[in-house]
């Protein structure tokens, strides 16, 4: 009698909405400490980054435009398809097997609240960032924030799921597109992550997600002169510093931080107006005042 062989999956890029394979038909290996077994992830590529970049690019001017209710609506969708997946999720947090799965539940169950928590301030951003300001003169001075455009997102190794959650969300929440590079050492969870994306309502190149060696990319990233600002954590001194020597080459604006694993849990402070300020432009307006 044949024995049957479980077919391996192979987990795609997810870019401009789709999930296709890296052009250069590279893989990478992933031990799964806990049953002992072994998973390929697509090697994103150079090619494959510019890829995401121009599906980022391609739905910038439709995000941006789209209302800031309808964007907190499609954000607390991307919550309720996390929600549906959320044992599934947990065991791909446990890929590492340093967590019990109570641990891993509460860092799903922390990342579902994140989205929520940024899907509420979607449609609030510009009451409490913007507003008008007092001048001399018969004028009227009112800032208004807006979407800086396509954010490159670096994630932290962990927490894989909260992390990659809360860098996302904000850069969204304020109209942006993004591109991530999912964690290098757990890239799991994110690579689920993508599955869960594209089930929920959000457009086409609005979310773009890379498995991949950094260093085969990150510095594309950081020279592109379509990408608008880079979002990255904990970094050592040297990356940092050759990341923004290369942004600023196209004027490119790099948002670093440096957070210890319990920082990440803290919603009220992960979670807030200020964590979306880093991805907006502000433009003043004056106009007038009516005699």
């Amino acid at each position: 009698m044949a024995q049957r062989i479980d077919v391996a999956k192979t987990w795609k890029l997810f870019i401009g909405g789709r999930f296709v394979r890296s052009e250069s038909g590279q893989s990478m290996p992933v031990r799964h400490r806990r049953h002992g077994t072994t998973v390929h992830l697509c090697r994103g590529s150079r090619k494959d980054l510019r890829d995401a970049i121009e599906a980022a690019c391609g739905a910038r001017d439709g995000w941006a435009a789209a209302s800031g209710y309808l964007r907190g609506q499609i954000l607390y969708r991307m919550a309720e398809m996390l929600e549906s997946r959320r044992t599934e999720m947990s065991e791909a947090l446990g890929a590492a097997g340093n967590a019990t799965p109570a641990r891993r539940l509460a860092e799903v169950d922390a990342a579902i609240d994140r989205l929520v928590g940024f899907a509420g301030w979607s449609d609030k951003i510009e009451q409490i960032l913007g507003g008008q300001n007092a001048v001399p003169g018969p004028y009227y001075n009112i800032t208004v924030p807006e979407p800086t455009g396509v954010v490159g997102v670096l994630p932290p190794d962990r927490p894989a799921l909260l992390g990659v959650i809360s860098m996302l969300a904000a850069p969204l929440c304020a109209g942006n597109t993004v591109v991530v590079l999912a964690p290098e050492s757990h890239p799991l969870p994110t690579a689920l992550l993508a599955e869960i994306l594209a089930t929920s309502d959000v457009p086409p190149g609005v979310v773009n997600i890379l498995t991949c060696h950094r260093a085969d990319v990150i510095w594309h990233l950081a020279d592109h002169r379509e990408v608008n600002a880079i979002s990255a954590v904990n970094l050592d001194e040297e990356t940092l510093a050759e990341l923004r020597r290369r942004a600023a080459e196209s004027i490119k604006r790099v948002h670093h931080e440096r957070l210890t694993a319990p920082a990440w849990a803290k919603h009220d402070e992960r979670c807030s107006p200020w964590c979306v300020e880093p991805f907006l432009e502000m433009k003043t307006l004056w106009h007038p005042a009516a005699t």
